[in-house]
């Protein structure tokens, strides 16, 4: 049977594209040997972008293959203890069922060499190690990011001893973590601000299954997060266990390594950084859901005035 390699990203454009900018690196340094198949669970959070996005990557690169899940239907309403995150990580854990079945079924006809999960989606990984299938995590944000999930079940076990007080509540407060540098509290990503709000509890899952993966491979380089993957490499960040070996693969860039067609206008902000002094421009770039307030969004701008650093903001409309 043809070998293949199996993709799990979590809904969201930005999770999407990093998860296809990985199988496309594995297609480039693998010589073409597996066939990447990627597993979409359809639903609520499915969008006209990712949607699009899709189609054009089926239509330019054979090798990837989509695999999509039937629709499920969940509640997306939300409210103080119940987030939108809580929401999408019910219908991600929901969708366990049909990673089983689609696991089995392909399995009919590839042989998988590994199942590669984004970080939200975890509770892939018991059901693929049930079938005997090696399974990777896949982790969009960077070593620092990494380094916490790790470290997070160190914290919560931490607070649980002396207050079950949430984050948002603790503004004198902050939280260390390996190799990073103290984080006020009420800083924490939104899923972990609410101890009440059940996105607490499934970041605190899937942190706490981290560890048990066969592989962690990480969106970044060594001369980007040098202390964060060398934090990690030293196992700092799970004091009482084991990690993983650790891959940087990244930067993965969308596109990047394929043929820009001559007749399209290069960008003005490209050519601006091409005149630019090595190492003189910051970069700020949010993310999909990287949403800010008009004042937030002055604040940044005032400060990015105030530093007299050259600078290229990404800014959603």
């Amino acid at each position: 049977m043809e070998d293949a390699i199996v993709l799990y990203p979590a809904p969201g454009i930005g999770h999407v594209v990093s998860m296809i900018e990985l199988g496309k690196l594995i297609l480039r340094r693998c010589s073409h040997r597996f066939s990447v198949i990627i597993l979409l669970a359809a639903g609520p959070f499915d969008t006209l972008a990712t949607g699009s996005y899709i189609d054009r990557i089926s239509q330019t690169n054979p090798s990837i293959s989509f695999h999509r899940f039937p629709y499920l239907s969940v509640d997306t309403s939300s409210s103080s203890n119940h987030s939108y995150l809580a929401v999408l990580f019910e219908f991600i854990r929901l969708s366990a069922s049909n990673v089983r079945h689609s696991l089995r079924q392909l399995s009919k006809a590839f042989t998988i060499r590994a199942f590669i999960v984004d970080y939200f989606c975890t509770s892939a990984l018991p059901i693929a190690r049930d079938l005997g299938i090696p399974t990777f995590h896949f982790l969009t944000f960077g070593a620092a990011g990494a380094s916490a999930a790790l470290f997070f079940p160190t914290i919560h076990k931490q607070r649980e001893q002396d207050s079950r007080k949430s984050f948002k509540e603790m503004p004198a407060t902050f939280v260390y973590f390996p190799g990073l540098p103290p984080l006020q509290a009420t800083r924490m990503p939104h899923a972990l601000l609410n101890r009440d709000d059940p996105a607490y509890d499934h970041m605190l899952y899937f942190s706490e299954i981290l560890p048990k993966s066969d592989r962690l491979v990480i969106n970044t380089f060594d001369d980007l997060e040098p202390e964060g993957i060398r934090t990690i490499g030293e196992g700092k960040c799970v004091p009482h266990g084991s990690t993983p070996p650790v891959y940087c693969i990244g930067p993965l860039i969308a596109g990047a390594g394929e043929d820009e067609s001559n007749d399209k206008p290069r960008h003005a902000c490209l050519s601006w950084l091409d005149t630019q002094p090595s190492q003189s421009v910051v970069f700020l770039c949010f993310g999909s859901r990287g949403t800010f307030s008009p004042a937030q969004v002055k604040e940044i701008a005032n400060g990015l005035e105030r530093s007299g650093k050259r600078f290229l903001w990404v800014v959603k409309k």
